[in-house]
Parts: C-alpha cells; structure tokens; sequence
C-alpha cells in the first residue's frame, strides 16, 4: 500500500491506534471504495436492522446519535432520515468526507468530527442520545485500558436511558478456522506470558494493510468490561456464522458457537 502522507513515529499515533489501523485510515482508496467493497456484506444489513429496532424513532426532538467509527455513514444515515440528528466520528477524513457528500445531496442533519474513538473529551457529558459502533470498531483498538477509555466516554457522553449498540467477534470462533485451534492455544499462551499481546489480539493482513490489528473477545471478558463502567445490558444478540441473522438456539454454547454479537447496552 502505498503512503499517503509521512507516517507518524509509533509514539506520535493516537492512543489505541497501530500502525495498520493508521495506514487503513489514512488510505484514500480504502474510503473511496468502501461502499463497493462491501456492498453484498449481509452483516451490514442485519446489524441495522437490529439497530432500528432497539433505538426506536427519536423520542424527542433533536434527538442525537453519534456512530463511532462511522466508515462511510452506512449505519448513521438511516437513522439521520428518520428524524435523528447525527454526530460522525472517524479517525479516517476521508470517510468523514464521503459521510459529508451523502449528507449535503440528502440535506442530512450530520456533523462529522475527526477523531480517535479513544479521545472524545471534545463531546460534552450527556449531550448524546445513543450511540453505534458497528463492524467491530471496539474491536481495533489495541489495549484494554484504551478500550476501557472509550467505554468510559460513551457512557459520559450518554443521556440518562440512552442506549449504545456495538459489534464484535467472538475469540472462541476462531475453533472453526483451519489454523484456529494453533492459533487460540498460541494466544492464550502469548496472552498469558507476553507484555506486549493480549489475549485476544490478532494481526492479519487485510484490503492491503500488512499487519491489520483487531481484538476478538470473550464473552465474560466483554460482560465484565461493559459493566465495568456503567452499562446495563439489554441484549447480547449472538450472531450465526454466515452473520446476516441471529444464531438458532441462542441459548446452547452460543459462546462457543458464535460469530460474534451485536450488544446492547444502556445508561
């Protein structure tokens, strides 16, 4: 991949941020061919349904979501058309510079902000009536202490009873990958010994980023975390492997068994 721009030293990046998340949202091309890329994606279609129906039509006027990790606005966009006000948040400008083109030919009510999800100290406390972070952003942000931080910030940002609903995979799925028993067995033991890995993380080359990172997790790990700042749980909707809807018989090993879940919670 070629660079748009001088890269940062690893100490410049943002907090959480790697240097293959940079170099994906830095990317030009990768912004530009978004919507194409993933055009037959069936997660994207499930997840928005599901976001319709836990977020309901805006209880008041004015009402606002932020999505954070917004991409192109695929998922902020519907609920905007509804009667929401929206608040785009990307580490990438150029997938806020889409987001904005959409929003000017539909005369959409959002506002982008460019930003790490990590550090959202620019929006004030309970000025957000929910809130998404879809396609398991939560997920590329390396750290627990980072990811807790992020956490922290949408529960501040949150009115009272607003909700929050986020994606993510499921570390136990990786059984049914051709090397994924190696890897779940390497992991646990590098989690456990290493400094520098979590159990959990992954690296993999992805749309032409080299080393790709992403956090897959537990589902007691991502129960603990949640609640850890303030969140109650509302639903924990487990997805099937093809991830277009939820998992027959939720209630068997849905731990073992999942994709990953579409979660959500609230203040």
């Amino acid at each position: 991949m070629s660079r748009t721009r001088r890269e940062p030293a690893t100490w410049q990046l943002p907090a959480g941020v790697t240097r293959g998340l940079w170099q994906y949202a830095t990317h030009p091309q990768i912004a530009y061919d978004y919507d194409d890329y993933f055009a037959l994606n069936r997660l994207f279609e499930f997840d928005e349904q599901l976001v319709r129906e836990f977020l309901g039509p805006p209880s008041r006027s004015g009402a606002v979501v932020v999505d954070l990790g917004c991409g192109t606005g695929r998922a902020l966009i519907p609920l905007v058309r509804r009667g929401f006000r929206g608040l785009a948040v990307d580490l990438s400008e150029h997938m806020l510079h889409v987001v904005q083109e959409k929003a000017d030919i539909e005369w959409l009510d959002i506002q982008c902000l460019h930003a790490s999800i990590v550090e959202l100290d620019g929006i004030a406390d309970q000025s957000i009536d929910h809130a998404i972070s879809l396609f398991s952003t939560l997920g590329m942000i390396r750290g627990r202490d980072n990811r807790l931080r992020m956490l922290e910030h949408v529960r501040r940002v949150l009115r009272p009873g607003g909700r929050f609903v986020l994606h993510v995979h499921n570390f136990w799925y990786n059984l049914y990958d051709p090397d994924g028993p190696w890897w779940l067995l390497r992991n646990l033991i590098g989690g456990t010994f290493r400094r520098d890995l979590e159990i959990g993380d992954k690296y993999f080359p992805y749309r032409g980023v080299p080393r790709m990172f992403l956090h897959v997790f537990r589902p007691a790990e991502l129960r603990r975390d949640l609640r850890r700042v303030g969140f109650r749980f509302v639903d924990m909707v487990p997805l099937d492997p093809q991830r277009h809807r939820q998992l027959k018989w939720r209630r068997v090993a849905s731990w073992l068994r999942a994709n990953g879940w579409v979660v959500v919670v609230e203040v």
